[in-house]
């Protein structure tokens, strides 16, 4: 999610480029730092990549695999500048980025074959400059700074000076689930009678306790019983509750009778195909089931601003929702065909909150809905679903039965 204080250093990201502004390489609002430069080098060698900011930052790397990634981290840090493109020779093939939490702008290299990383900074003109080199094992890394490999655990943070930094605990970690449905809306309804208000709940209560056997991980729920939320008050409570994540949790019903499996969706003003259109129309209508005078809100954002919010939202999700769909398969979970899909969920319409909504499976399946009421199926996808939030956010698995032994 993007805080009152990210914000206020968009607004300053949008000014650099447009209007030339430099900076003395003081602090500025919040200590966040502005990227001004992103220039990309190929070379028989490997790939080169200089980020110039406009003042010093927590840098750190770490290597993801299944596929090969490499990610870079910046702590409170945030982009005025576009980058979508490497140059053809490239050792990685695709990068991404966005912000990944309030505090943290993380930019992902696919790799094209299994590579290194060396981070390198030093100062120029009050500004800093970060160096990341990547190549295939065996290529040259010149230079101090710290390294990930795609055979590596993530490396730990490292201070200017190139010197491991002090160990500090992960930040902490919100992540609001919301249990679709409630009170009134049944949600879909199986032939058996099953309700999908009853399975979100009881899955999105285990979720919960999953989480929180993690360090540093707060997991709270848009609702703890059977009572009816609007759609969009439950995508305020994740921001009053300053979530990194909002995810929503269905288990709806289609014509489709032979149609099995989960599906993770992500927004977008048009759906990705006429399924998805059906389980976005049949989620939107749960707000028929509001009280009399509900009023829909939306206040007035600097127009710009929120679009940059928006993009970098987005830019989250749609990262988040590949992970996890690559995930939940490394599980065992069964998917339906094209797992990540989008369409223009209500409920998941919150600019500045990650959004993500996963339906576990259909209720109009006989064989969904008895996995769905499963005790073992039910703790096998929420356990594939908290490892995978946390592997998102802390770039590798934290231990939660140690976890929850040291809380006992």
């Amino acid at each position: 999610m993007i805080a009152g204080r990210t914000l206020a250093a968009l607004v300053f990201a949008l000014l650099v480029p447009v209007l030339g502004l430099a900076s003395s390489g003081g602090a500025m609002a919040g200590e966040e730092r502005v990227i001004t430069r992103i220039e990309p080098t190929a070379s028989k060698a490997g790939l080169s990549i200089r980020f110039t900011l406009t003042g010093k930052t927590g840098v750190r790397t770490f290597a993801m695999k299944n596929p090969d990634r490499i990610a870079v981290d910046f702590d409170n840090t945030v982009p005025a500048v576009a980058f979508d493109q490497l140059p053809d020779n490239a050792l990685a093939s695709t990068v991404r980025h966005g912000l990944v939490t309030a505090d943290r702008y993380r930019v992902i290299f696919r790799l094209k074959a299994p590579a290194a990383a060396l981070v390198s900074e030093r100062v120029e003109d009050g500004r800093q400059v970060v160096d990341v080199a990547l190549t295939a094992p065996g290529g040259s890394l010149d230079g101090v700074g710290q390294v990930a490999s795609a055979a590596a655990e993530p490396s730990a943070p490292r201070s200017g000076d190139g010197l491991p930094a002090r160990a500090a605990g992960p930040r902490k970690l919100t992540i609001v689930i919301d249990p679709g449905h409630g009170g009134d809306d049944k949600g879909a309804v199986s032939p058996s009678g099953t309700m999908e208000k009853n399975v979100n709940l009881e899955n999105a209560r285990l979720l919960r306790d999953l989480l929180r056997a993690y360090p540093n991980v707060d997991a709270e729920l848009t609702r703890n019983s059977d009572v009816f939320i609007p759609l969009d008050a439950r995508a305020a409570s994740a921001r009053e509750l300053g979530a990194d994540l909002f995810l929503s949790i269905h288990a709806d019903s289609i014509h489709y009778k032979a149609l099995r499996g989960a599906t993770v969706y992500t927004l977008s003003e048009d759906a990705s195909d006429e399924l998805s259109r059906q389980i976005a129309a049949n989620e939107n209508a749960s707000d028929r089931f509001a009280p009399k005078g509900f009023q829909e809100t939306s206040p007035e954002i600097f127009d710009i601003l929120l679009d940059l919010t928006r993009r970098e939202t987005v830019s989250f999700s749609e990262h988040f929702a590949s992970a996890l769909v690559a995930d939940l398969s490394k599980r065992n979970i069964e998917l339906i065909k094209n797992p990540k899909r989008s369409a223009g969920f209500r409920v998941l319409k919150a600019p500045d909150i990650p959004s993500v909504l996963v339906e576990m499976g259909f209720l109009s399946n006989d064989k969904d809905e008895k996995l769905l009421k499963d005790d073992a199926w039910r703790r096998k996808i929420t356990s594939a679903i908290a490892e995978s939030i946390i592997g998102f956010f802390r770039g590798g698995q934290a231990d939660a039965l140690k976890a929850a032994e040291r809380r006992g």
